[in-house]
This record gives C-alpha cells, sequence and structure tokens, in this order.
C-alpha cells in the first residue's frame, strides 16, 4: 500500500512518456518526406492488400459480446444485497467455528461479568472506528491526503510512529478514573490514526464499504470463535504473533528501501504484507478477545483494574491492518478486471 500511496502520479507520467515518440515520428517524417511527384502523369491509385481488406471487413461486421461476470453484491435490490452479506458472514461464522472452535468452555458459557466487559470493549472499539472514519473523511475533504502524499515517506513514516505510538501509550499509562484524560488521549489516538488512513478515502466509496463489511464479517467471526472457545486456549498465540508482525511490518517498508527495479522482491514483500498480514492480524483478533475475557477474570478477583478504553485499542488496531489489506486486494482485483 505504502509503494501504491507513494507514487499518485505515476498514470500521468507514464502518460507523458507515451507521448513523446509521437512527436520524434512527426519532426523524423517531416525532414525526410519524399521528393514531389511530376503531375504530368496521372497518378494511379494504389489498390489496398488483401490482408488489410480482410481486417476492415472482419472490424465491420464483427460482433462483441462483453460478458460481465455476475456480482449478487453489485446487481439486484437491497434486500438480495443484504441476503447475499449475510449469508457470506454465516457461512464464514460456521466455517470458521468448526475450524478453530472444537472445544468450547467448560463452565458452562459466559459469566455476565464477563459478557458486560466483553460488550464494553466492543462498544468502544466500534466508537473509535467511526471517530476515525468521519475524521479521516474530513481530513480528505480539506485535502490533507494530497498534503501527505506529496510529504516525504520517512517524515511521514515517523511523524506517524511517534503520534500513534505516544497517544497510545500516554492513554494505556492513564487511570481510568481519569476520565478527562484518559478519554482526550483515547481521541487524539484516533485523530492520528485518521490523518494516517485519509488518502484511502481516493477510493471509491462502494469498495470501502465493501472492504469494511469483509473486514467486520472476519473479525466478526473470529470474535465469536475466541468468545466461546475454552478459556485462555488461544493466549499462547502472544509469542509468535509478535514474531510474524516484526516481519510483516519489515516487509511493509521494502518500497522505501528497495529500488523500482527489483519487481521480483516487491512482488514477495507486498503479497507477505498483504495475505502474512491478515493470518497474523486475524490471529491477533483471537488472542485480544480471549486476553479480555481473561482480563476480565482478574478484575472480578481484584488483580487488575477494568479498562475497556485500552482493550478497544487493541481490537482497533486489529481492525485498522484488515481493513488497509482488503482495500488493496479489492482494489488490485478491480484493477485485473478493467
Amino acid at each position: 500500500m505504502a509503494f501504491v500511496l507513494r507514487r499518485p502520479f505515476a498514470v500521468a507520467s507514464s502518460l507523458r512518456q507515451a507521448s513523446k515518440p509521437s512527436q520524434f515520428t512527426a519532426v523524423r517524417n517531416l525532414h525526410n518526406a519524399p521528393p514531389k511527384q511530376s503531375t504530368f502523369f496521372t497518378q494511379r491509385a494504389t489498390a489496398p492488400s488483401l490482408s488489410t481488406s480482410q481486417s476492415v471487413i472482419r472490424a465491420t461486421f464483427r460482433r462483441r459480446y462483453q460478458q460481465t461476470a455476475y456480482n449478487p453484491v453489485a446487481q439486484g435490490n437491497l434486500k438480495q444485497r443484504l441476503l447475499y452479506g449475510a449469508g457470506i458472514f454465516g457461512a464464514t461464522l460456521v466455517g470458521i467455528n468448526l475450524m478453530f472452535n472444537r472445544e468450547t468452555r467448560e463452565d458452562g458459557g459466559m459469566p455476565v461479568y464477563e459478557r458486560e466487559y466483553l460488550n464494553d470493549t466492543f462498544m468502544h472499539t466500534g466508537l473509535g472506528i467511526g471517530i476515525i472514519g468521519l475524521a479521516a473523511r474530513q481530513l480528505h475533504v480539506s485535502g490533507w491526503s494530497a498534503r501527505l502524499m506529496a510529504a516525504n515517506p520517512w517524515v511521514v513514516l515517523g511523524l506517524g510512529l511517534v503520534g500513534s505510538i505516544g497517544t497510545m501509550y500516554g492513554c494505556m499509562a492513564t487511570d481510568p478514573n481519569n476520565y478527562l484524560q484518559k478519554y482526550a488521549l483515547w481521541t487524539g489516538f484516533n485523530v492520528t490514526q485518521a490523518m494516517l488512513l485519509s488518502p484511502l478515502m481516493m477510493f471509491s466509496p462502494a469498495l470501502l464499504a465493501r472492504a469494511g463489511l469483509y473486514t467486520v464479517g472476519m473479525m466478526g467471526s473470529l470474535a465469536f470463535v475466541g468468545a466461546t472457545a475454552k478459556q485462555e486456549k488461544y493466549l499462547y498465540l502472544g509469542g509468535p504473533l509478535l514474531a510474524g508482525v516484526a516481519i510483516v511490518a519489515v516487509s511493509g517498508l521494502a518500497p522505501l528501501v528497495l529500488p523500482v527495479t527489483a519487481v521480483r522482491t516487491l512482488a514477495v514483500t507486498e503479497n507477505l504484507w498483504l495475505y502474512g498480514g491478515l493470518a497474523v492480524f486475524g490471529g491477533f483478533t483471537l488472542y485480544d478477545v480471549q486476553k479480555v475475557l481473561h482480563h476480565a477474570r482478574l478484575a472480578e478477583r481484584g488483580v487488575i483494574r477494568k479498562d475497556a478504553v485500552n482493550e478497544s485499542i487493541s481490537l482497533e488496531l486489529d481492525f485498522i491492518n484488515i481493513f488497509v489489506r482488503m482495500v488493496q486486494i479489492l482494489g488490485m482485483s478491480q484493477n485485473r478486471r478493467k
């Protein structure tokens, strides 16, 4: 994604380069024009060749059939689209549940305090995603996206990391009872993410809506599995997932370091960033949901204090990373069909 956003004028530059040979051709034909023939003799029209005639006839009488792939989401009324989306979500939920959730809880279901804490965390996650979306839209309308893409990518990366990490750790270190400072830092974290994600608004709204629907379906299914699975079943994934996210982060920085001529290496790192990132942050969704339930049990025993804001930050990061990859995958598939 970084490789795409760094080159917003690639199409324009390629069109300018493509238009240059025609100018040179015109100049060359002007200097190398054939000598004028004498008008004393009557010029005889040259008969067109057989291949030229056949090509003209084929181009004239050819029938073009454009077979478009049937897309139930883009065709049909709203009811059919909703049913199709619900079918995708249900099938994904059942498949992931059968694959990852063979050992369910043995304590008779989720206690009330775990359910309340999980619902509070999901509520803050939804509010955070909403703030990011609205702020990114307003920033894009104000022209922030163009200025961000024209800036030095290393400066954007450095300032983005400082702003994101600073507000995130500041929010996590703030006491839950200090509501004003807690929610101010949390809002600053969301606005910082919106400033970095505002160039995504250059994609079509339909593509962003589809990416959001797929992200909600994927995270909802994994969250359901994590909430109904055996206690602390996926908490061991913390270490391997950290190693995986480090590899994904390094592959995401490859377009900033490698030259454009290293096509194969850039293709490998892009696929690793896309599909490896989906797998890693899908695993983080399982881990984070079970971590929320684990913290709810600790808070019930008085070991730690409840802090749904801190829990929501982890789920927001999972949503953002999955959503960005969904947008790029859908954009690449749309470009292949053109």
